[in-house]
């Protein structure tokens, strides 16, 4: 590889490093010390957190790119690592609210430190495409955390919250929700750009799928709030019996973050104490509620295939897009990702710049949506980082299509996430689907 070749690639590597690096920095300049080192329950991690970790991946991704890569503290590893066994027993996450050292000090001036190895390594070292795809994952590694983030933000401080940015959601005329018919038939699923993928969107392969009818529109809080009124939570007949479990052990009645004052539905998230608006996606549900509501509905969710084909597959042209609305990076007027700082769900049928060929809306952002497909790998599935993803195909359900949460250079419509059935603090929504 050529000198001029080298200084081609590292410019734009550089500066995804730093515009990714300071995204970090934004989420979080606004809160005082005392937030950054709260615990508020088990799945969630003090925002100091993930400002270390989010540092300490890239030392481990040097670690493998360099073999004499010094780590730069024991002790800062063995608290900021997550669940890699490779780099030793990782600290329990349920306790990383109780470790007061590493300071919230000596965490930025890690960050600022591993910066500079960072910025210093992509300037000078060999960087083959092994390299360039592992640096590259750092970066979206720390687009996942700035998600899960987000959502440790808003379990800690909901409305007192206060973001860099914030634009106001235009509130839209109200569509109605409605089903569209997708072909079935042979489908090359997963990846097939260019550019970056993780290793669980490959490879592409075919699967086989019938006819089906998908809603237009993410399932609505008015449309939730039917099932919950019509007894949804109180009846064992609509669950799967871990489900049901999960109702009764927690007292599940609504979605996480929804209050019942003086009999009308309210939800407490960075908006404020607001009563429930009918038309937006209904968001922190859970695989199991969301599997109850399609049981309720006489409907079933998708498979990730059937999502993925009605999100990217254009039946005219025989064809399949990264987006929805075909292969250009996601904007403002087409989804509601982290970029568009609406801190919120917008509502059905604001983005008709981002509909899908098959006619489906709000594919991308909003909300994730839970498909009935287990997380697994591919056929033919090769671990492009030992412990990352492939660690986790076991007891998951997968989600597609990001949330107003994600930022937008790491949402694909091809993109798998994956959670565990009762976890529901993340942005997760659905839609349903019908046999034909």
């Amino acid at each position: 590889m050529t000198n001029n070749t080298q200084l081609e690639q590292r410019k734009p590597l550089l500066e995804q490093f730093r515009e990714t690096r300071n995204r970090t920095l934004e989420l979080v300049k606004t809160l005082e010390k005392d937030d950054f080192v709260v615990q508020t329950a088990f799945f969630m991690s003090p925002p100091k957190w993930h400002v270390g970790h989010v540092s300490w991946i890239y030392e481990a991704i040097m670690s493998k790119l360099d073999k004499n890569y010094e780590f730069y503290s024991k002790e800062f590893s063995e608290y900021l690592n997550s669940y890699y066994q490779q780099f030793g027993v990782p600290h329990d996450k349920g306790l990383r609210g109780v470790i007061s050292r590493p300071t919230v000090d000596q965490i930025f001036q890690y960050f600022n430190t591993i910066n500079q190895r960072v910025e210093k390594f992509i300037e000078s070292k060999p960087l083959d495409a092994d390299a360039l795809r592992l640096i590259t994952m750092g970066f979206h590694h720390e687009c996942q955390h700035q998600e899960l983030l987000i959502y440790d933000l808003q379990h800690l401080l909901a409305e007192q919250y206060t973001p860099i940015n914030k634009n106001q959601i235009t509130k839209q005329n109200i569509a109605q929700q409605t089903s569209v018919e997708v072909k079935g038939g042979l489908y090359a699923m997963g990846f097939n750009g260019e550019g970056f993928c993780y290793d669980i969107e490959l490879p592409e392969h075919k699967v086989y799928l019938n006819d089906y009818k998908i809603d237009v529109y993410p399932i609505t809080n008015k449309q939730y709030l039917e099932f919950i009124e019509d007894g949804g939570y109180n009846t064992f007949k609509y669950w799967l019996s871990d489900g049901w479990e999960k109702v009764k052990a927690n007292k599940w009645n609504a979605p996480m973050y929804w209050e019942r004052i003086d009999d009308k539905w309210f939800i407490r998230d960075f908006l404020g104490i607001r009563e429930i608006n009918p038309n937006e996606p209904v968001c922190h549900i859970s695989f199991y509620e969301a599997d109850a509501y399609c049981k309720w509905a006489g409907k079933r969710l998708p498979t990730e295939a059937e999502w993925e084909k009605a999100a990217c597959w254009n039946e005219e042209t025989q064809k399949k897009s990264i987006f929805p609305w075909g292969n250009n990076q996601p904007t403002n007027t087409k989804c509601n990702l982290l970029e568009s700082y609406h801190w919120g769900c917008t509502e059905i049928g604001t983005y008709p710049e981002g509909i899908s060929p098959s006619g489906c809306h709000q594919m991308i952002g909003d909300v994730w949506e839970w498909t009935s497909s287990e997380f697994i790998g591919y056929p033919g599935f090769k671990s492009g980082f030992d412990e990352y993803n492939d660690k986790w195909f076991t007891n998951q359900k997968v989600l597609r299509g990001g949330s107003f949460g994600t930022p937008k250079m790491s949402i694909r419509g091809s993109y798998r996430n994956f959670f565990r059935l009762d976890e529901r603090w993340l942005f997760s929504g659905f839609r349903c689907v019908d046999d034909i």
